[in-house]
């Protein structure tokens, strides 16, 4: 009894690993190759092809070939690159959407039929559970990385100092799975295959750490674009943080819940409507907020002119503010 219970285990150990195998080399089908710069004789085989030809990945979310990555691998709106799909056909791609402050974008190349991952659920991620990061070759000149780990930390803020400006990254997955040059802006996936973020390099760390964007944050925007081959961006004009990086902007702030806005826009939504740097917003349309991520993610789903309700605490008083959104 003892041998055959203890030789199903064998094969049910056989039988997930295979599994698994089976589900990273069926995602690994919709991660693509990105180039800023289009490829030129042997040049990709540069060893510090990374950083002259702005090598990255990306994952495709659609079958008629939309593609998420990294601002930083794919450029700015309106830009092109270049990519190519594991079979090794090359395409030219143009940025649709891009966002500097997440460093992420949306890529569009003319193909059809194409397999796209499955969107996963990043507000149900837990500390401790399995991950994989995947990042492609360019063709088949660089090969494939697949790397392993486990969900580290949820929530996190990272600041970040380029071109002589200070930002915060907010609310990010914290894994101790590689996220190398390989992996900038491709998936970080669950067991289930799902992707739960885009890894991102551009975020310096210590070993070990690696950090990724929660996928929910541009779930609206892909689905936009999925169903309509559009995004119209609403904007509220505001610049706001989550309470937990209030301590490093001033240490004499604290806040229980809500965000706090740091800065208007001139002339924009918010500004017209009276809001001002140093307001908490604690709700929108009845929804508690605490992260970015959450605010953002529900502007994606408004169109500019669309009205919203905030719950604005200043000075120990709450009040609702009606907005229109304007465009980005």
């Amino acid at each position: 009894m003892k041998l055959k219970e203890h030789h199903g285990t064998i094969e049910e150990a056989k039988t997930e690993n295979k599994t698994i195998t089976d589900m990273i080399e069926e995602v690994s089908s919709c991660v693509v190759g990105i180039s800023k710069l289009k490829e030129n004789g042997n040049s990709i085989f540069l060893k510090d092809g990374t950083t002259k030809l702005g090598l990255g990945t990306g994952m495709i979310v659609s079958e008629d070939g939309y593609i998420l990555t990294n601002e930083h691998v794919s450029g700015s709106k309106f830009s092109n690159c270049y990519v190519t799909l594991e079979n090794g056909k090359s395409y030219t791609a143009k940025v649709v959407w891009s966002d500097s402050d997440l460093d992420i974008s949306i890529i569009k190349i003319n193909a059809k039929g194409l397999p796209y991952i499955a969107l996963g659920d990043s507000e149900q991620v837990k500390v401790g559970e399995t991950v994989y990061a995947i990042g492609n070759p360019i063709g088949f000149e660089f090969q494939r990385t697949v790397t392993s780990g486990i969900i580290s930390a949820v929530n996190r803020t990272i600041k970040i100092e380029e071109d002589n400006k200070t930002s915060y990254m907010e609310d990010l997955i914290q894994t101790d799975a590689t996220i190398n040059p390989g992996n900038s802006g491709g998936p970080l996936i669950n067991v289930e295959g799902e992707v739960i973020g885009i890894n991102s390099v551009k975020i310096v760390t210590a070993e070990g750490i690696g950090f990724a964007s929660p996928i929910n944050m541009v779930k609206p925007i892909i689905e936009s674009y999925k169903n309509t081959g559009n995004f119209e961006e609403a904007s509220l004009g505001l610049y706001a943080y989550d309470k937990e990086v209030i301590p490093y902007l001033d240490s004499n702030i604290s806040i229980d819940n809500g965000i706090y806005v740091i800065d208007v826009v001139t002339n924009g939504a918010a500004a017209n409507a009276g809001i001002k740097a140093n307001d908490v917003i604690t709700k929108i349309d009845g929804k508690p907020l605490n992260k970015m991520t959450e605010l953002r993610s529900y502007i994606y789903t408004k169109k500019t002119g669309d009205e919203v309700v905030l719950q604005v605490l200043r000075r120990g008083i709450i009040t609702p503010v009606k907005i229109v959104l304007g465009k980005k």
